[in-house]
Formats: C-alpha cells, structure tokens, sequence
C-alpha cells in the first residue's frame, strides 16, 4: 500500500520521468530485428541532428556526409581531449546556453571532462535507471538505498537523515530512494552503514562495487542478518570482480547486477537475472574497435554513441573502456544484445592516518575547474603524505594549491601534506591504463577497477 502512494505520488512529481520509462519498456518488446531498424533510424537522426546544429560536428562530419549517408564506421571518433578542446562547439544551437549547466566527470581516466546537460537529459538518464532497476523485479515505489563516493550526488543535510529537514524527507518518501554519503569511511562505519540496512529494509542496494563488498565483509563477519525485503545489489562505476559479486551475494542473500554507463553518456548496459550483460541499442549504438596499445599488444576499445542526445551530441565517441560484441542470445528473453567488459582502470582507495578509507571519487571533483589541467594523478608515498602529479599547460596558482590543502586538511586529516609536481607525462601501468589514484600497496585490501 505504502509502494504504490509513493509511486503516485512520484509519477505525478515527474511526470516526463515516466513518460519516457513508458517508452523505454515497450522498447524492450520489440524484437531484435525491430529493435535494430529502430536503431539505425535513430543514427542517421542523430548524425544529421548533429551535423545541423553544432559547430563542431558541422565541420567534423561534412567529408563524410556529402555522398549520402555513410557508414557508422566511416564517420569521426571523438577524443576525449577533442570534448575539453571542443565544448562549446558541441552544445546544439537549439540550446539556451544561459539555462544550461555545465556537469564533470571525475575524469576516472585521470582526465576531468566537462559536458553539457539539461532536465530532459536528467530525467532519461532516471528512467534508464529505473528500467534497469526492473530487471531485478523492482517496482517503483519499493526502497532504494544508494552508497554514492561523488559528493555532488548526496542529499544535502546528513549522511543518514538524521539533519535531514521535512522537505528533504518528504521528497525521501516519495522517492522511497535514500543516499549515504560513502567517499570516506572506517571499521565502525561500515558498522553503522550495515546497522542502518538492516533498519532501512530497502528493495535494492546500489553504489561503488568496492564500497558494497566492503559493507558485505563487515556482514559477514559479524553475521548480521540482511532484511528478506532485498532482491538486488546494483553494482556501479567500478569493474566488478568475480570475489566481489560472491561476497555480496553471500552477505545480502539476493543477486549482484553489474551495471555500465558514465556521466556524459548513462545507460549504457546492465546485466539481467541470468548475468548477462545486455547494451540498451534503444538508447546508444556501441562498437567495439580493435586498436593497438601502447604495449604493441590489441584491445577492443569501446566507441559509444548517445542516440538521444540533442542537447551535446556525442558520436562514436571514445569512452576509454574496452570490451567485445557477443553474438549469443540470452534466455531472459531482452531482445537487447549482450556484451562484455574486458580490463578496465585500476584505482586505488586512500587510507588516512587518523583511520579513514577515502574512494578515489572524493579526488574527482577537487580539480574542477582548472582547465589547464590535461592529466593528473593522485599518489600516496605515506600516511601522512600525498602527492599530485600533473601534466598541465601552466602550473597550479599559489591560491589553488592552498585550497587543494585545505580541502584535503578539512575534509581528510588535517596531518595530511599535500604535494604538487609537474610532469611532461603520467607513467601507465604494464596494461597501458592509466590509474589516477595509487594508494599505499602495502595498505590496500581493496583494488577496485573499473568503468563509470
């Protein structure tokens, strides 16, 4: 009964929410064959969308456009270093640039990368989120309970509520969608973090794989029963490994559903009940492209292309993952293709010596801003020691230094000491990705990895 006011109340609250989720779910009953046609309309209306409305893709796609309509392979990859350069050339001339906001990604790639976005594009990327959501058999209206490392993306007032004001807790009603903030914790709150599972009985539990197989061990060893209200963990921005998917199934008794998408372009792919990953061709065309590494060695680089866009198209664009195309079926019956991961970015956690385990997700956000900046990379030498490396056009101002240190003093451990160097080039690891947190190795019980 209490499901089904909040969903009314939420359905009426977000209404375009719905209405595409309404569109997204009759999209999964379409056949493949179906499904692809639908794809392919979908490309050629974003590529001409593009090539109208945007300065950069105007330029960019007119060799290729003026015989007709190529194929996808024939059109122009987009750097990531081509979107730092290029931003403004790629918001649509349909924009109003005053009411447009402006979004970073963290730069997981050791990069930060700016993008545009608006309400329409927020309230997509929330019903992708939701059809996702349903194959775990969630319903709208039934608890979520996110464990979320980008500060951006807490509610504001309390890590569980508890200084949370009534407007705040109504919309948590309505929502019935709670977020801890997890970008840093210790022993004792992951303690507290289970405790609160158990009291909340949320439907699902989402957040960082390495944040969610660590409250998983702290259930396991204290043998702390999970409420029988969970029937699915959403795994997200970070590689899941096979040890972590064990570990939470065995803590949460419910399936572990590995999820793959990013900031500038969410909803990409997510696993069903049987595991198997399947790509949303309603919503992006994804390929995989064979390129040499640095290693003299091949990888599957992922080109993914947001079919929905129109506010900053983004076209085969080079999100920095690899993996492959399968060609097999599945038996879930979603006539959505599958795919998999193949090895991903290796971050680190921070450890503080005052006890803390920081997510490479609290660094993200530090670096906003200074676009002379191409690359960096956060290194911890001791406990009480980190350093910054960067690669950048001019150095840090004095006055930006002073900040990062007092946002590390504030926010972290106040014995921490920062350290800037300046570099012509970041060193990869032996896989030929580039890490852009590296804790004590000595320290680390976690090494995630993975896409956003």
């Amino acid at each position: 009964m209490i499901a089904r006011l909040r969903h009314w109340l939420h359905r009426r609250r977000y209404p375009q929410r719905y209405a595409q989720l309404d569109q997204l779910l009759q999209n999964q009953t379409l056949d493949r064959a179906a499904l692809l046609e639908k794809q392919q309309r979908d490309l050629a209306a974003i590529v001409n969308f593009a090539a109208a409305h945007t300065p950069y893709y105007a330029e960019s796609l007119a060799p290729v456009l003026q015989y007709g309509a190529p194929d996808i392979r024939a059109l122009p990859i987009l750097h990531k270093d081509t979107v730092r350069l290029r931003l403004d050339d790629l918001l649509a001339d349909t924009a109003d640039r005053s009411q447009t906001p402006i979004g970073h990604t963290g730069g997981s790639t050791g990069k930060p990368l700016s993008f545009y976005y608006n309400d329409a594009k927020h309230e997509l990327m929330r019903a992708g989120m939701m059809r996702s959501y349903q194959l775990s058999g969630w319903r709208p209206g039934q608890k979520i309970l996110n464990f979320w490392g980008a500060r951006q993306d807490i509610v504001p007032g309390g890590v569980f509520g508890a200084q949370l004001g009534i407007p705040a807790r109504i919309d948590d009603f309505i929502a019935a969608e709670h977020t801890i903030s997890a970008y840093e914790y210790t022993g004792a709150t992951l303690l507290e973090w289970a405790r609160f599972i158990q009291s909340y009985r949320p439907v699902l539990l989402q957040g960082y794989a390495s944040i969610l197989s660590e409250v998983a061990r702290v259930v396991i060893a204290h043998q702390m029963p999970m409420p029988s209200t969970l029937i699915g963990v959403y795994s997200t921005a970070e590689m899941l490994t096979g040890s972590q998917r064990q570990q939470m199934q065995q803590a949460f008794g419910c399936r572990v559903f590995n999820q793959y998408g990013s900031r500038e372009i969410p909803n990409i792919a997510c696993e069903c009940r049987l595991g198997n990953l399947h790509v949303f061709t309603d919503m992006v065309c994804l390929e995989s492209v064979p390129q040499h590494d640095e290693t003299g060695g091949t990888e599957n680089r992922l080109l993914v292309t947001s079919l929905t866009n129109r506010l900053m198209p983004m076209i085969r664009y080079d999100i920095g993952d690899s993996g492959r195309l399968l060609e097999s079926d599945c038996a879930c019956g979603l006539p959505f293709p599958l795919m998999e991961m193949d090895l991903c970015r290796h971050n680190d956690h921070i450890r503080t010596p005052g006890g803390k385990t920081l997510h490479p997700a609290y660094f993200n956000r530090l670096l906003a801003g200074q676009t002379q900046v191409r690359q960096y990379q956060w290194v911890q030498h001791a406990r009480d020691r980190i350093a910054l490396n960067l690669v950048a056009s001019e150095p840090l101002s004095d006055a930006a230094v002073a900040s990062l240190q007092a946002h590390l003093h504030r926010d972290v451990d106040a014995r921490l000491t920062l350290d800037a160097n300046y570099l012509d080039e970041i060193p990869r690891t032996q896989s030929g990705k580039h890490r852009f947190v590296i804790g004590m190795a000595a320290d680390a019980t976690i090494n995630p990895a993975g896409p956003v």
